[in-house]
């Protein structure tokens, strides 16, 4: 029997018009902008209308650290919440947006997978309702408006060789990581080192998933550091003139964008910053806005808990005030058993001595959730050479450890596959909980970073490069020590090093730079070899995607 692809899963499926998908949550299709039959931005009028209505149910959904046999984090978000309606559940999900950068590169899509799919996938994939174009544009606006002021005069006396302040495109580009810009003479600019990031790292995207409003996002943009004078004052985007016309672009990004699952459960797609390289949350409006329009909204945080839930806890519930009810952690026997020493081309066989070997990433991953006070359901995201055995070992472990536990079969049953795990969280949920982010802001950074490494990661204390040092030195005297941290460290290890799978032990986190966040409020601290700007694979995605003359997008997974 074949198995069918995930576009081809997506492509067959029967959509509900996206206005039927908004009455669900009682929005009328006037207070929506139409991107076509199946897509709409929500007016921001919806949310201020509902400020006082209770909060729904806020579930977390992390994993454990990333493999190359997978988790399926995302199916497992879109599955859960279409169990909850099968249950009887009003609820949403809130997810991300897919980056163009790992679409052709390496990861693919980010739509979920198998009957537990975000649609129309090929849109949300792609391009969207175009708002990572245009952070891409307000982000490079601002850019071009800093070396724009130099080349006209100076007025604020800017270094050039202290421009801090790169530009943004959403694709995985290596040549562009470090380039030299103003070439060829005086009118073409003033000659300095400059760079790309990808759009996801970019800080203008951090605050557009951090802002509380359209006024809230100007503000932040306005603090955003870009340069430094020749004195070493700082210079703002408010400095050069730039936050009024950069909030004019990102003035309908802002609004969350909403479709459905293959269930026909709203499902919001808004924001998409990276957890390697930033905080790794969808949208502050998006989640606050399906608190309001669900009994419980199922968002996701990207990569493993040491990641997306470490920042989603610590900088995004902190900054909107949210308190989750439950948290769920995605693991698959596979993955584990990996974790546990064996290759990705040795995992068809039961290896219950491997699948042992590999549990301690789980329980370091569900303690993580636990440090916060809250109580935790694993997901074991069920594959079908998984044997009961192994199951049963999994399920024995997580109780152990005070860990609820459910099979999650929803990549071939959709919501029907995604009910015994709904049943556990809608339980879990009424658990008493006594959330609290790990660290006190007012620490200095170095107490911060020091216990996410030692409590989250597991490291024995973080060590600082001369450049950190010195990086942090500027900070303190600009009194911005109170911002928090968003650490920048691979996905592939709980440490900095990126084979070191399992649970390490006996390890040092590296912070070779420090970067100024001021607009996003939070110091990303950059680890290890992790880059901001990602490069193609030797055989990147890209080379098998394609479209036919009728417009069918065939090799997008």
């Amino acid at each position: 029997m074949t198995v069918p692809s995930d576009i081809a899963i997506a492509q067959a499926a029967k959509m509900e018009p996206i206005v039927d998908i908004a009455k669900k949550l009682g929005v009328s299709e006037d207070e929506l902008d139409l991107y076509g039959k199946y897509k709409a931005k929500i007016h921001s009028s919806v949310l201020k209308k509902l400020k006082d209505k209770p909060d729904g149910k806020l579930i977390l959904v992390t994993a454990i650290t990333p493999t190359p046999a997978g988790e399926g984090k995302t199916t497992v978000s879109v599955g859960l919440s279409q169990g909850l309606a099968k249950i009887g559940k009003k609820v949403c999900v809130a997810l991300r947006e897919p980056s163009l950068g790992p679409s052709f590169g390496v990861k693919g899509g980010a739509a979920g997978g198998g009957y537990a799919q975000v649609v129309p996938m090929e849109d949300i994939n792609l391009h969207f309702t175009g708002d990572l174009h245009a952070i891409t544009t307000a982000h490079n606006l601002c850019a071009a408006m800093l070396d724009n002021h130099i080349q006209q005069g100076n007025e604020l006396n800017i270094d050039p060789r202290r421009v801090v302040f790169r530009r943004a495109m959403d694709l995985n580009e290596r040549a562009l990581r470090k380039i030299i810009i103003g070439l060829g003479g005086r009118t073409e600019g003033v000659p300095r080192e400059a760079g790309f990031d990808i759009t996801v790292a970019s800080e203008v995207m951090a605050i557009l998933c951090l802002s509380m409003d359209l006024m809230d996002l100007k503000a932040r943009l306005s603090r955003m550091v870009l340069a430094y004078t020749y004195e070493g004052k700082p210079v703002t985007a408010a400095d050069i003139g730039a936050a009024g016309s950069m909030a004019v672009l990102l003035k309908d990004a802002i609004n969350p964008n909403l479709v459905q699952t293959l269930g026909g459960v709203p499902a919001f797609i808004h924001g998409g910053p990276f957890a390697n390289i930033a905080h790794g949350c969808n949208s502050v409006q998006a989640t606050r806005l399906g608190l309001k329009l669900a009994d419980y909204l199922v968002t996701e945080a990207g990569f493993g808990a040491d990641l997306g839930a470490e920042k989603f806890l610590n900088i995004k519930c902190r900054m909107a005030g949210l308190k989750p009810a439950a948290v769920v952690v995605v693991a698959t026997v596979r993955a584990l058993k990996m974790h546990g020493g064996k290759k990705k081309t040795e995992l068809t066989g039961e290896d219950l001595k491997a699948l042992e070997a590999g549990m301690p990433n789980l329980q370091k991953h569900i303690e993580n959730v636990q440090k916060f006070g809250l109580p935790v359901v694993v997901a074991i995201n069920r594959f079908p050479l998984d044997t009961e055995a192994e199951l049963k070992l999994v399920e024995k472990k997580c109780q152990e450890i005070g860990a609820s536990f459910a099979l999650a079969e929803v990549w071939a049953k959709g919501g029907d596959g995604g009910t015994e795990l709904a049943q556990k969280v809608v339980e879990a949920c009424e658990k008493p909980s006594n959330f609290k982010p790990i660290y006190d802001a007012k620490l200095s950074p170095k107490e911060k970073m020091n216990i996410i490494a030692r409590e989250i990661y597991g490291a024995d204390g973080v060590d600082f490069t001369p450049q950190a040092e010195k990086d942090l030195e500027l900070i303190h005297d600009l009194g911005k020590d109170d911002l928090l941290i968003c650490m920048a460290k691979t996905q592939y290890s709980l440490s900095d090093d990126a084979t070191k799978v399992g649970r390490p032990e006996g390890f040092r986190i590296t912070v070779r730079e420090v970067r100024l966040s001021a607009g996003a409020g939070f110091l990303v601290a950059v680890t290890g070899a992790i880059m901001t700007m990602p490069g193609l694979p030797k055989k990147p995605a890209a080379l098998s995607i394609d479209v036919d003359e009728d417009g069918k997008i065939t090799g997008l997974f």
